[in-house]
């Protein structure tokens, strides 16, 4: 029988484990559930409608329009950033789980061996920088599909015609996923002191500064 431990969860690096679990499978969840559409009716020659769905990984191209001169299409290719994002979320799941199977069944040896803390320090400051760069890009990519699909913009493409209407659905599963992006770095982020306080450099710190009996 295994022998396990669920005293790391009494303490602040296992609570954060917990939370970082959690809010990683909500920041990539919403993001490729997400799904929207953009209904265009009478904005043409053909007075017909047309609608074009968004969805996960964000790489479209359709033609909404036919005027007189030339069709009018819509594009957006912003899945290097969605899947980046997608990505930071999955890995940083996956070394959640192994991490704290780490602190449930061998944290003995996490504690006696001063590679293991330091590699747990560093691997987190690493999904740290990922969570940030990674928030920070899908939030530029969000724009970018939100300035492609606004009604006017698509209206002043389509000749302003009087009789078009253009629907688009709404955005807020994709700005509540940007929310967990960046929660997610400050979580990452805010591990880092509590992971610091386990490593050889923290205690090194510690005995110096506590003057020998």
């Amino acid at each position: 029988m295994v022998a396990y431990t669920l005293a790391p969860f009494q303490e602040p690096r296992g609570v954060m484990r917990i939370l970082q679990f959690i809010f990683a499978i909500c920041s990539f969840a919403t993001t490729v559930n997400f799904a929207t559409t953009v209904t265009l009716q009478k904005c043409d020659l053909t007075n017909s409608t047309k609608t074009v769905t968004l969805e996960y990984p964000f790489r479209f191209a359709e033609t909404v329009c036919t005027n007189a001169d030339k069709p009018v299409d819509i594009s957006a290719n912003v899945a290097s950033d969605a899947q980046f994002y997608v990505a930071t979320g999955v890995l940083s799941l996956l070394y959640c789980i192994f991490i704290i199977a780490v602190y449930a069944m061998i944290d003995e040896l996490y504690k006696s061996k001063t590679e293991i803390p330091l590699a747990d320090f560093m691997l987190t400051t690493v999904l740290a920088v990922f969570w940030l760069s990674g928030s920070a890009a899908w939030a530029n990519g969000t724009n970018a599909l939100k300035n492609v699909t606004d009604p006017d913009n698509l209206k002043a493409y389509c000749g302003n015609l009087p009789t078009c209407s253009i629907v688009v659905s709404s955005f807020s599963r994709l700005n509540i996923s940007l929310i967990f992006g960046f929660l997610n770095f400050f979580l990452w982020a805010s591990d880092l002191w509590f992971l610091y306080k386990e490593t050889i450099w923290f205690q090194s710190r510690q005995a110096t500064a506590t003057p020998g009996v």
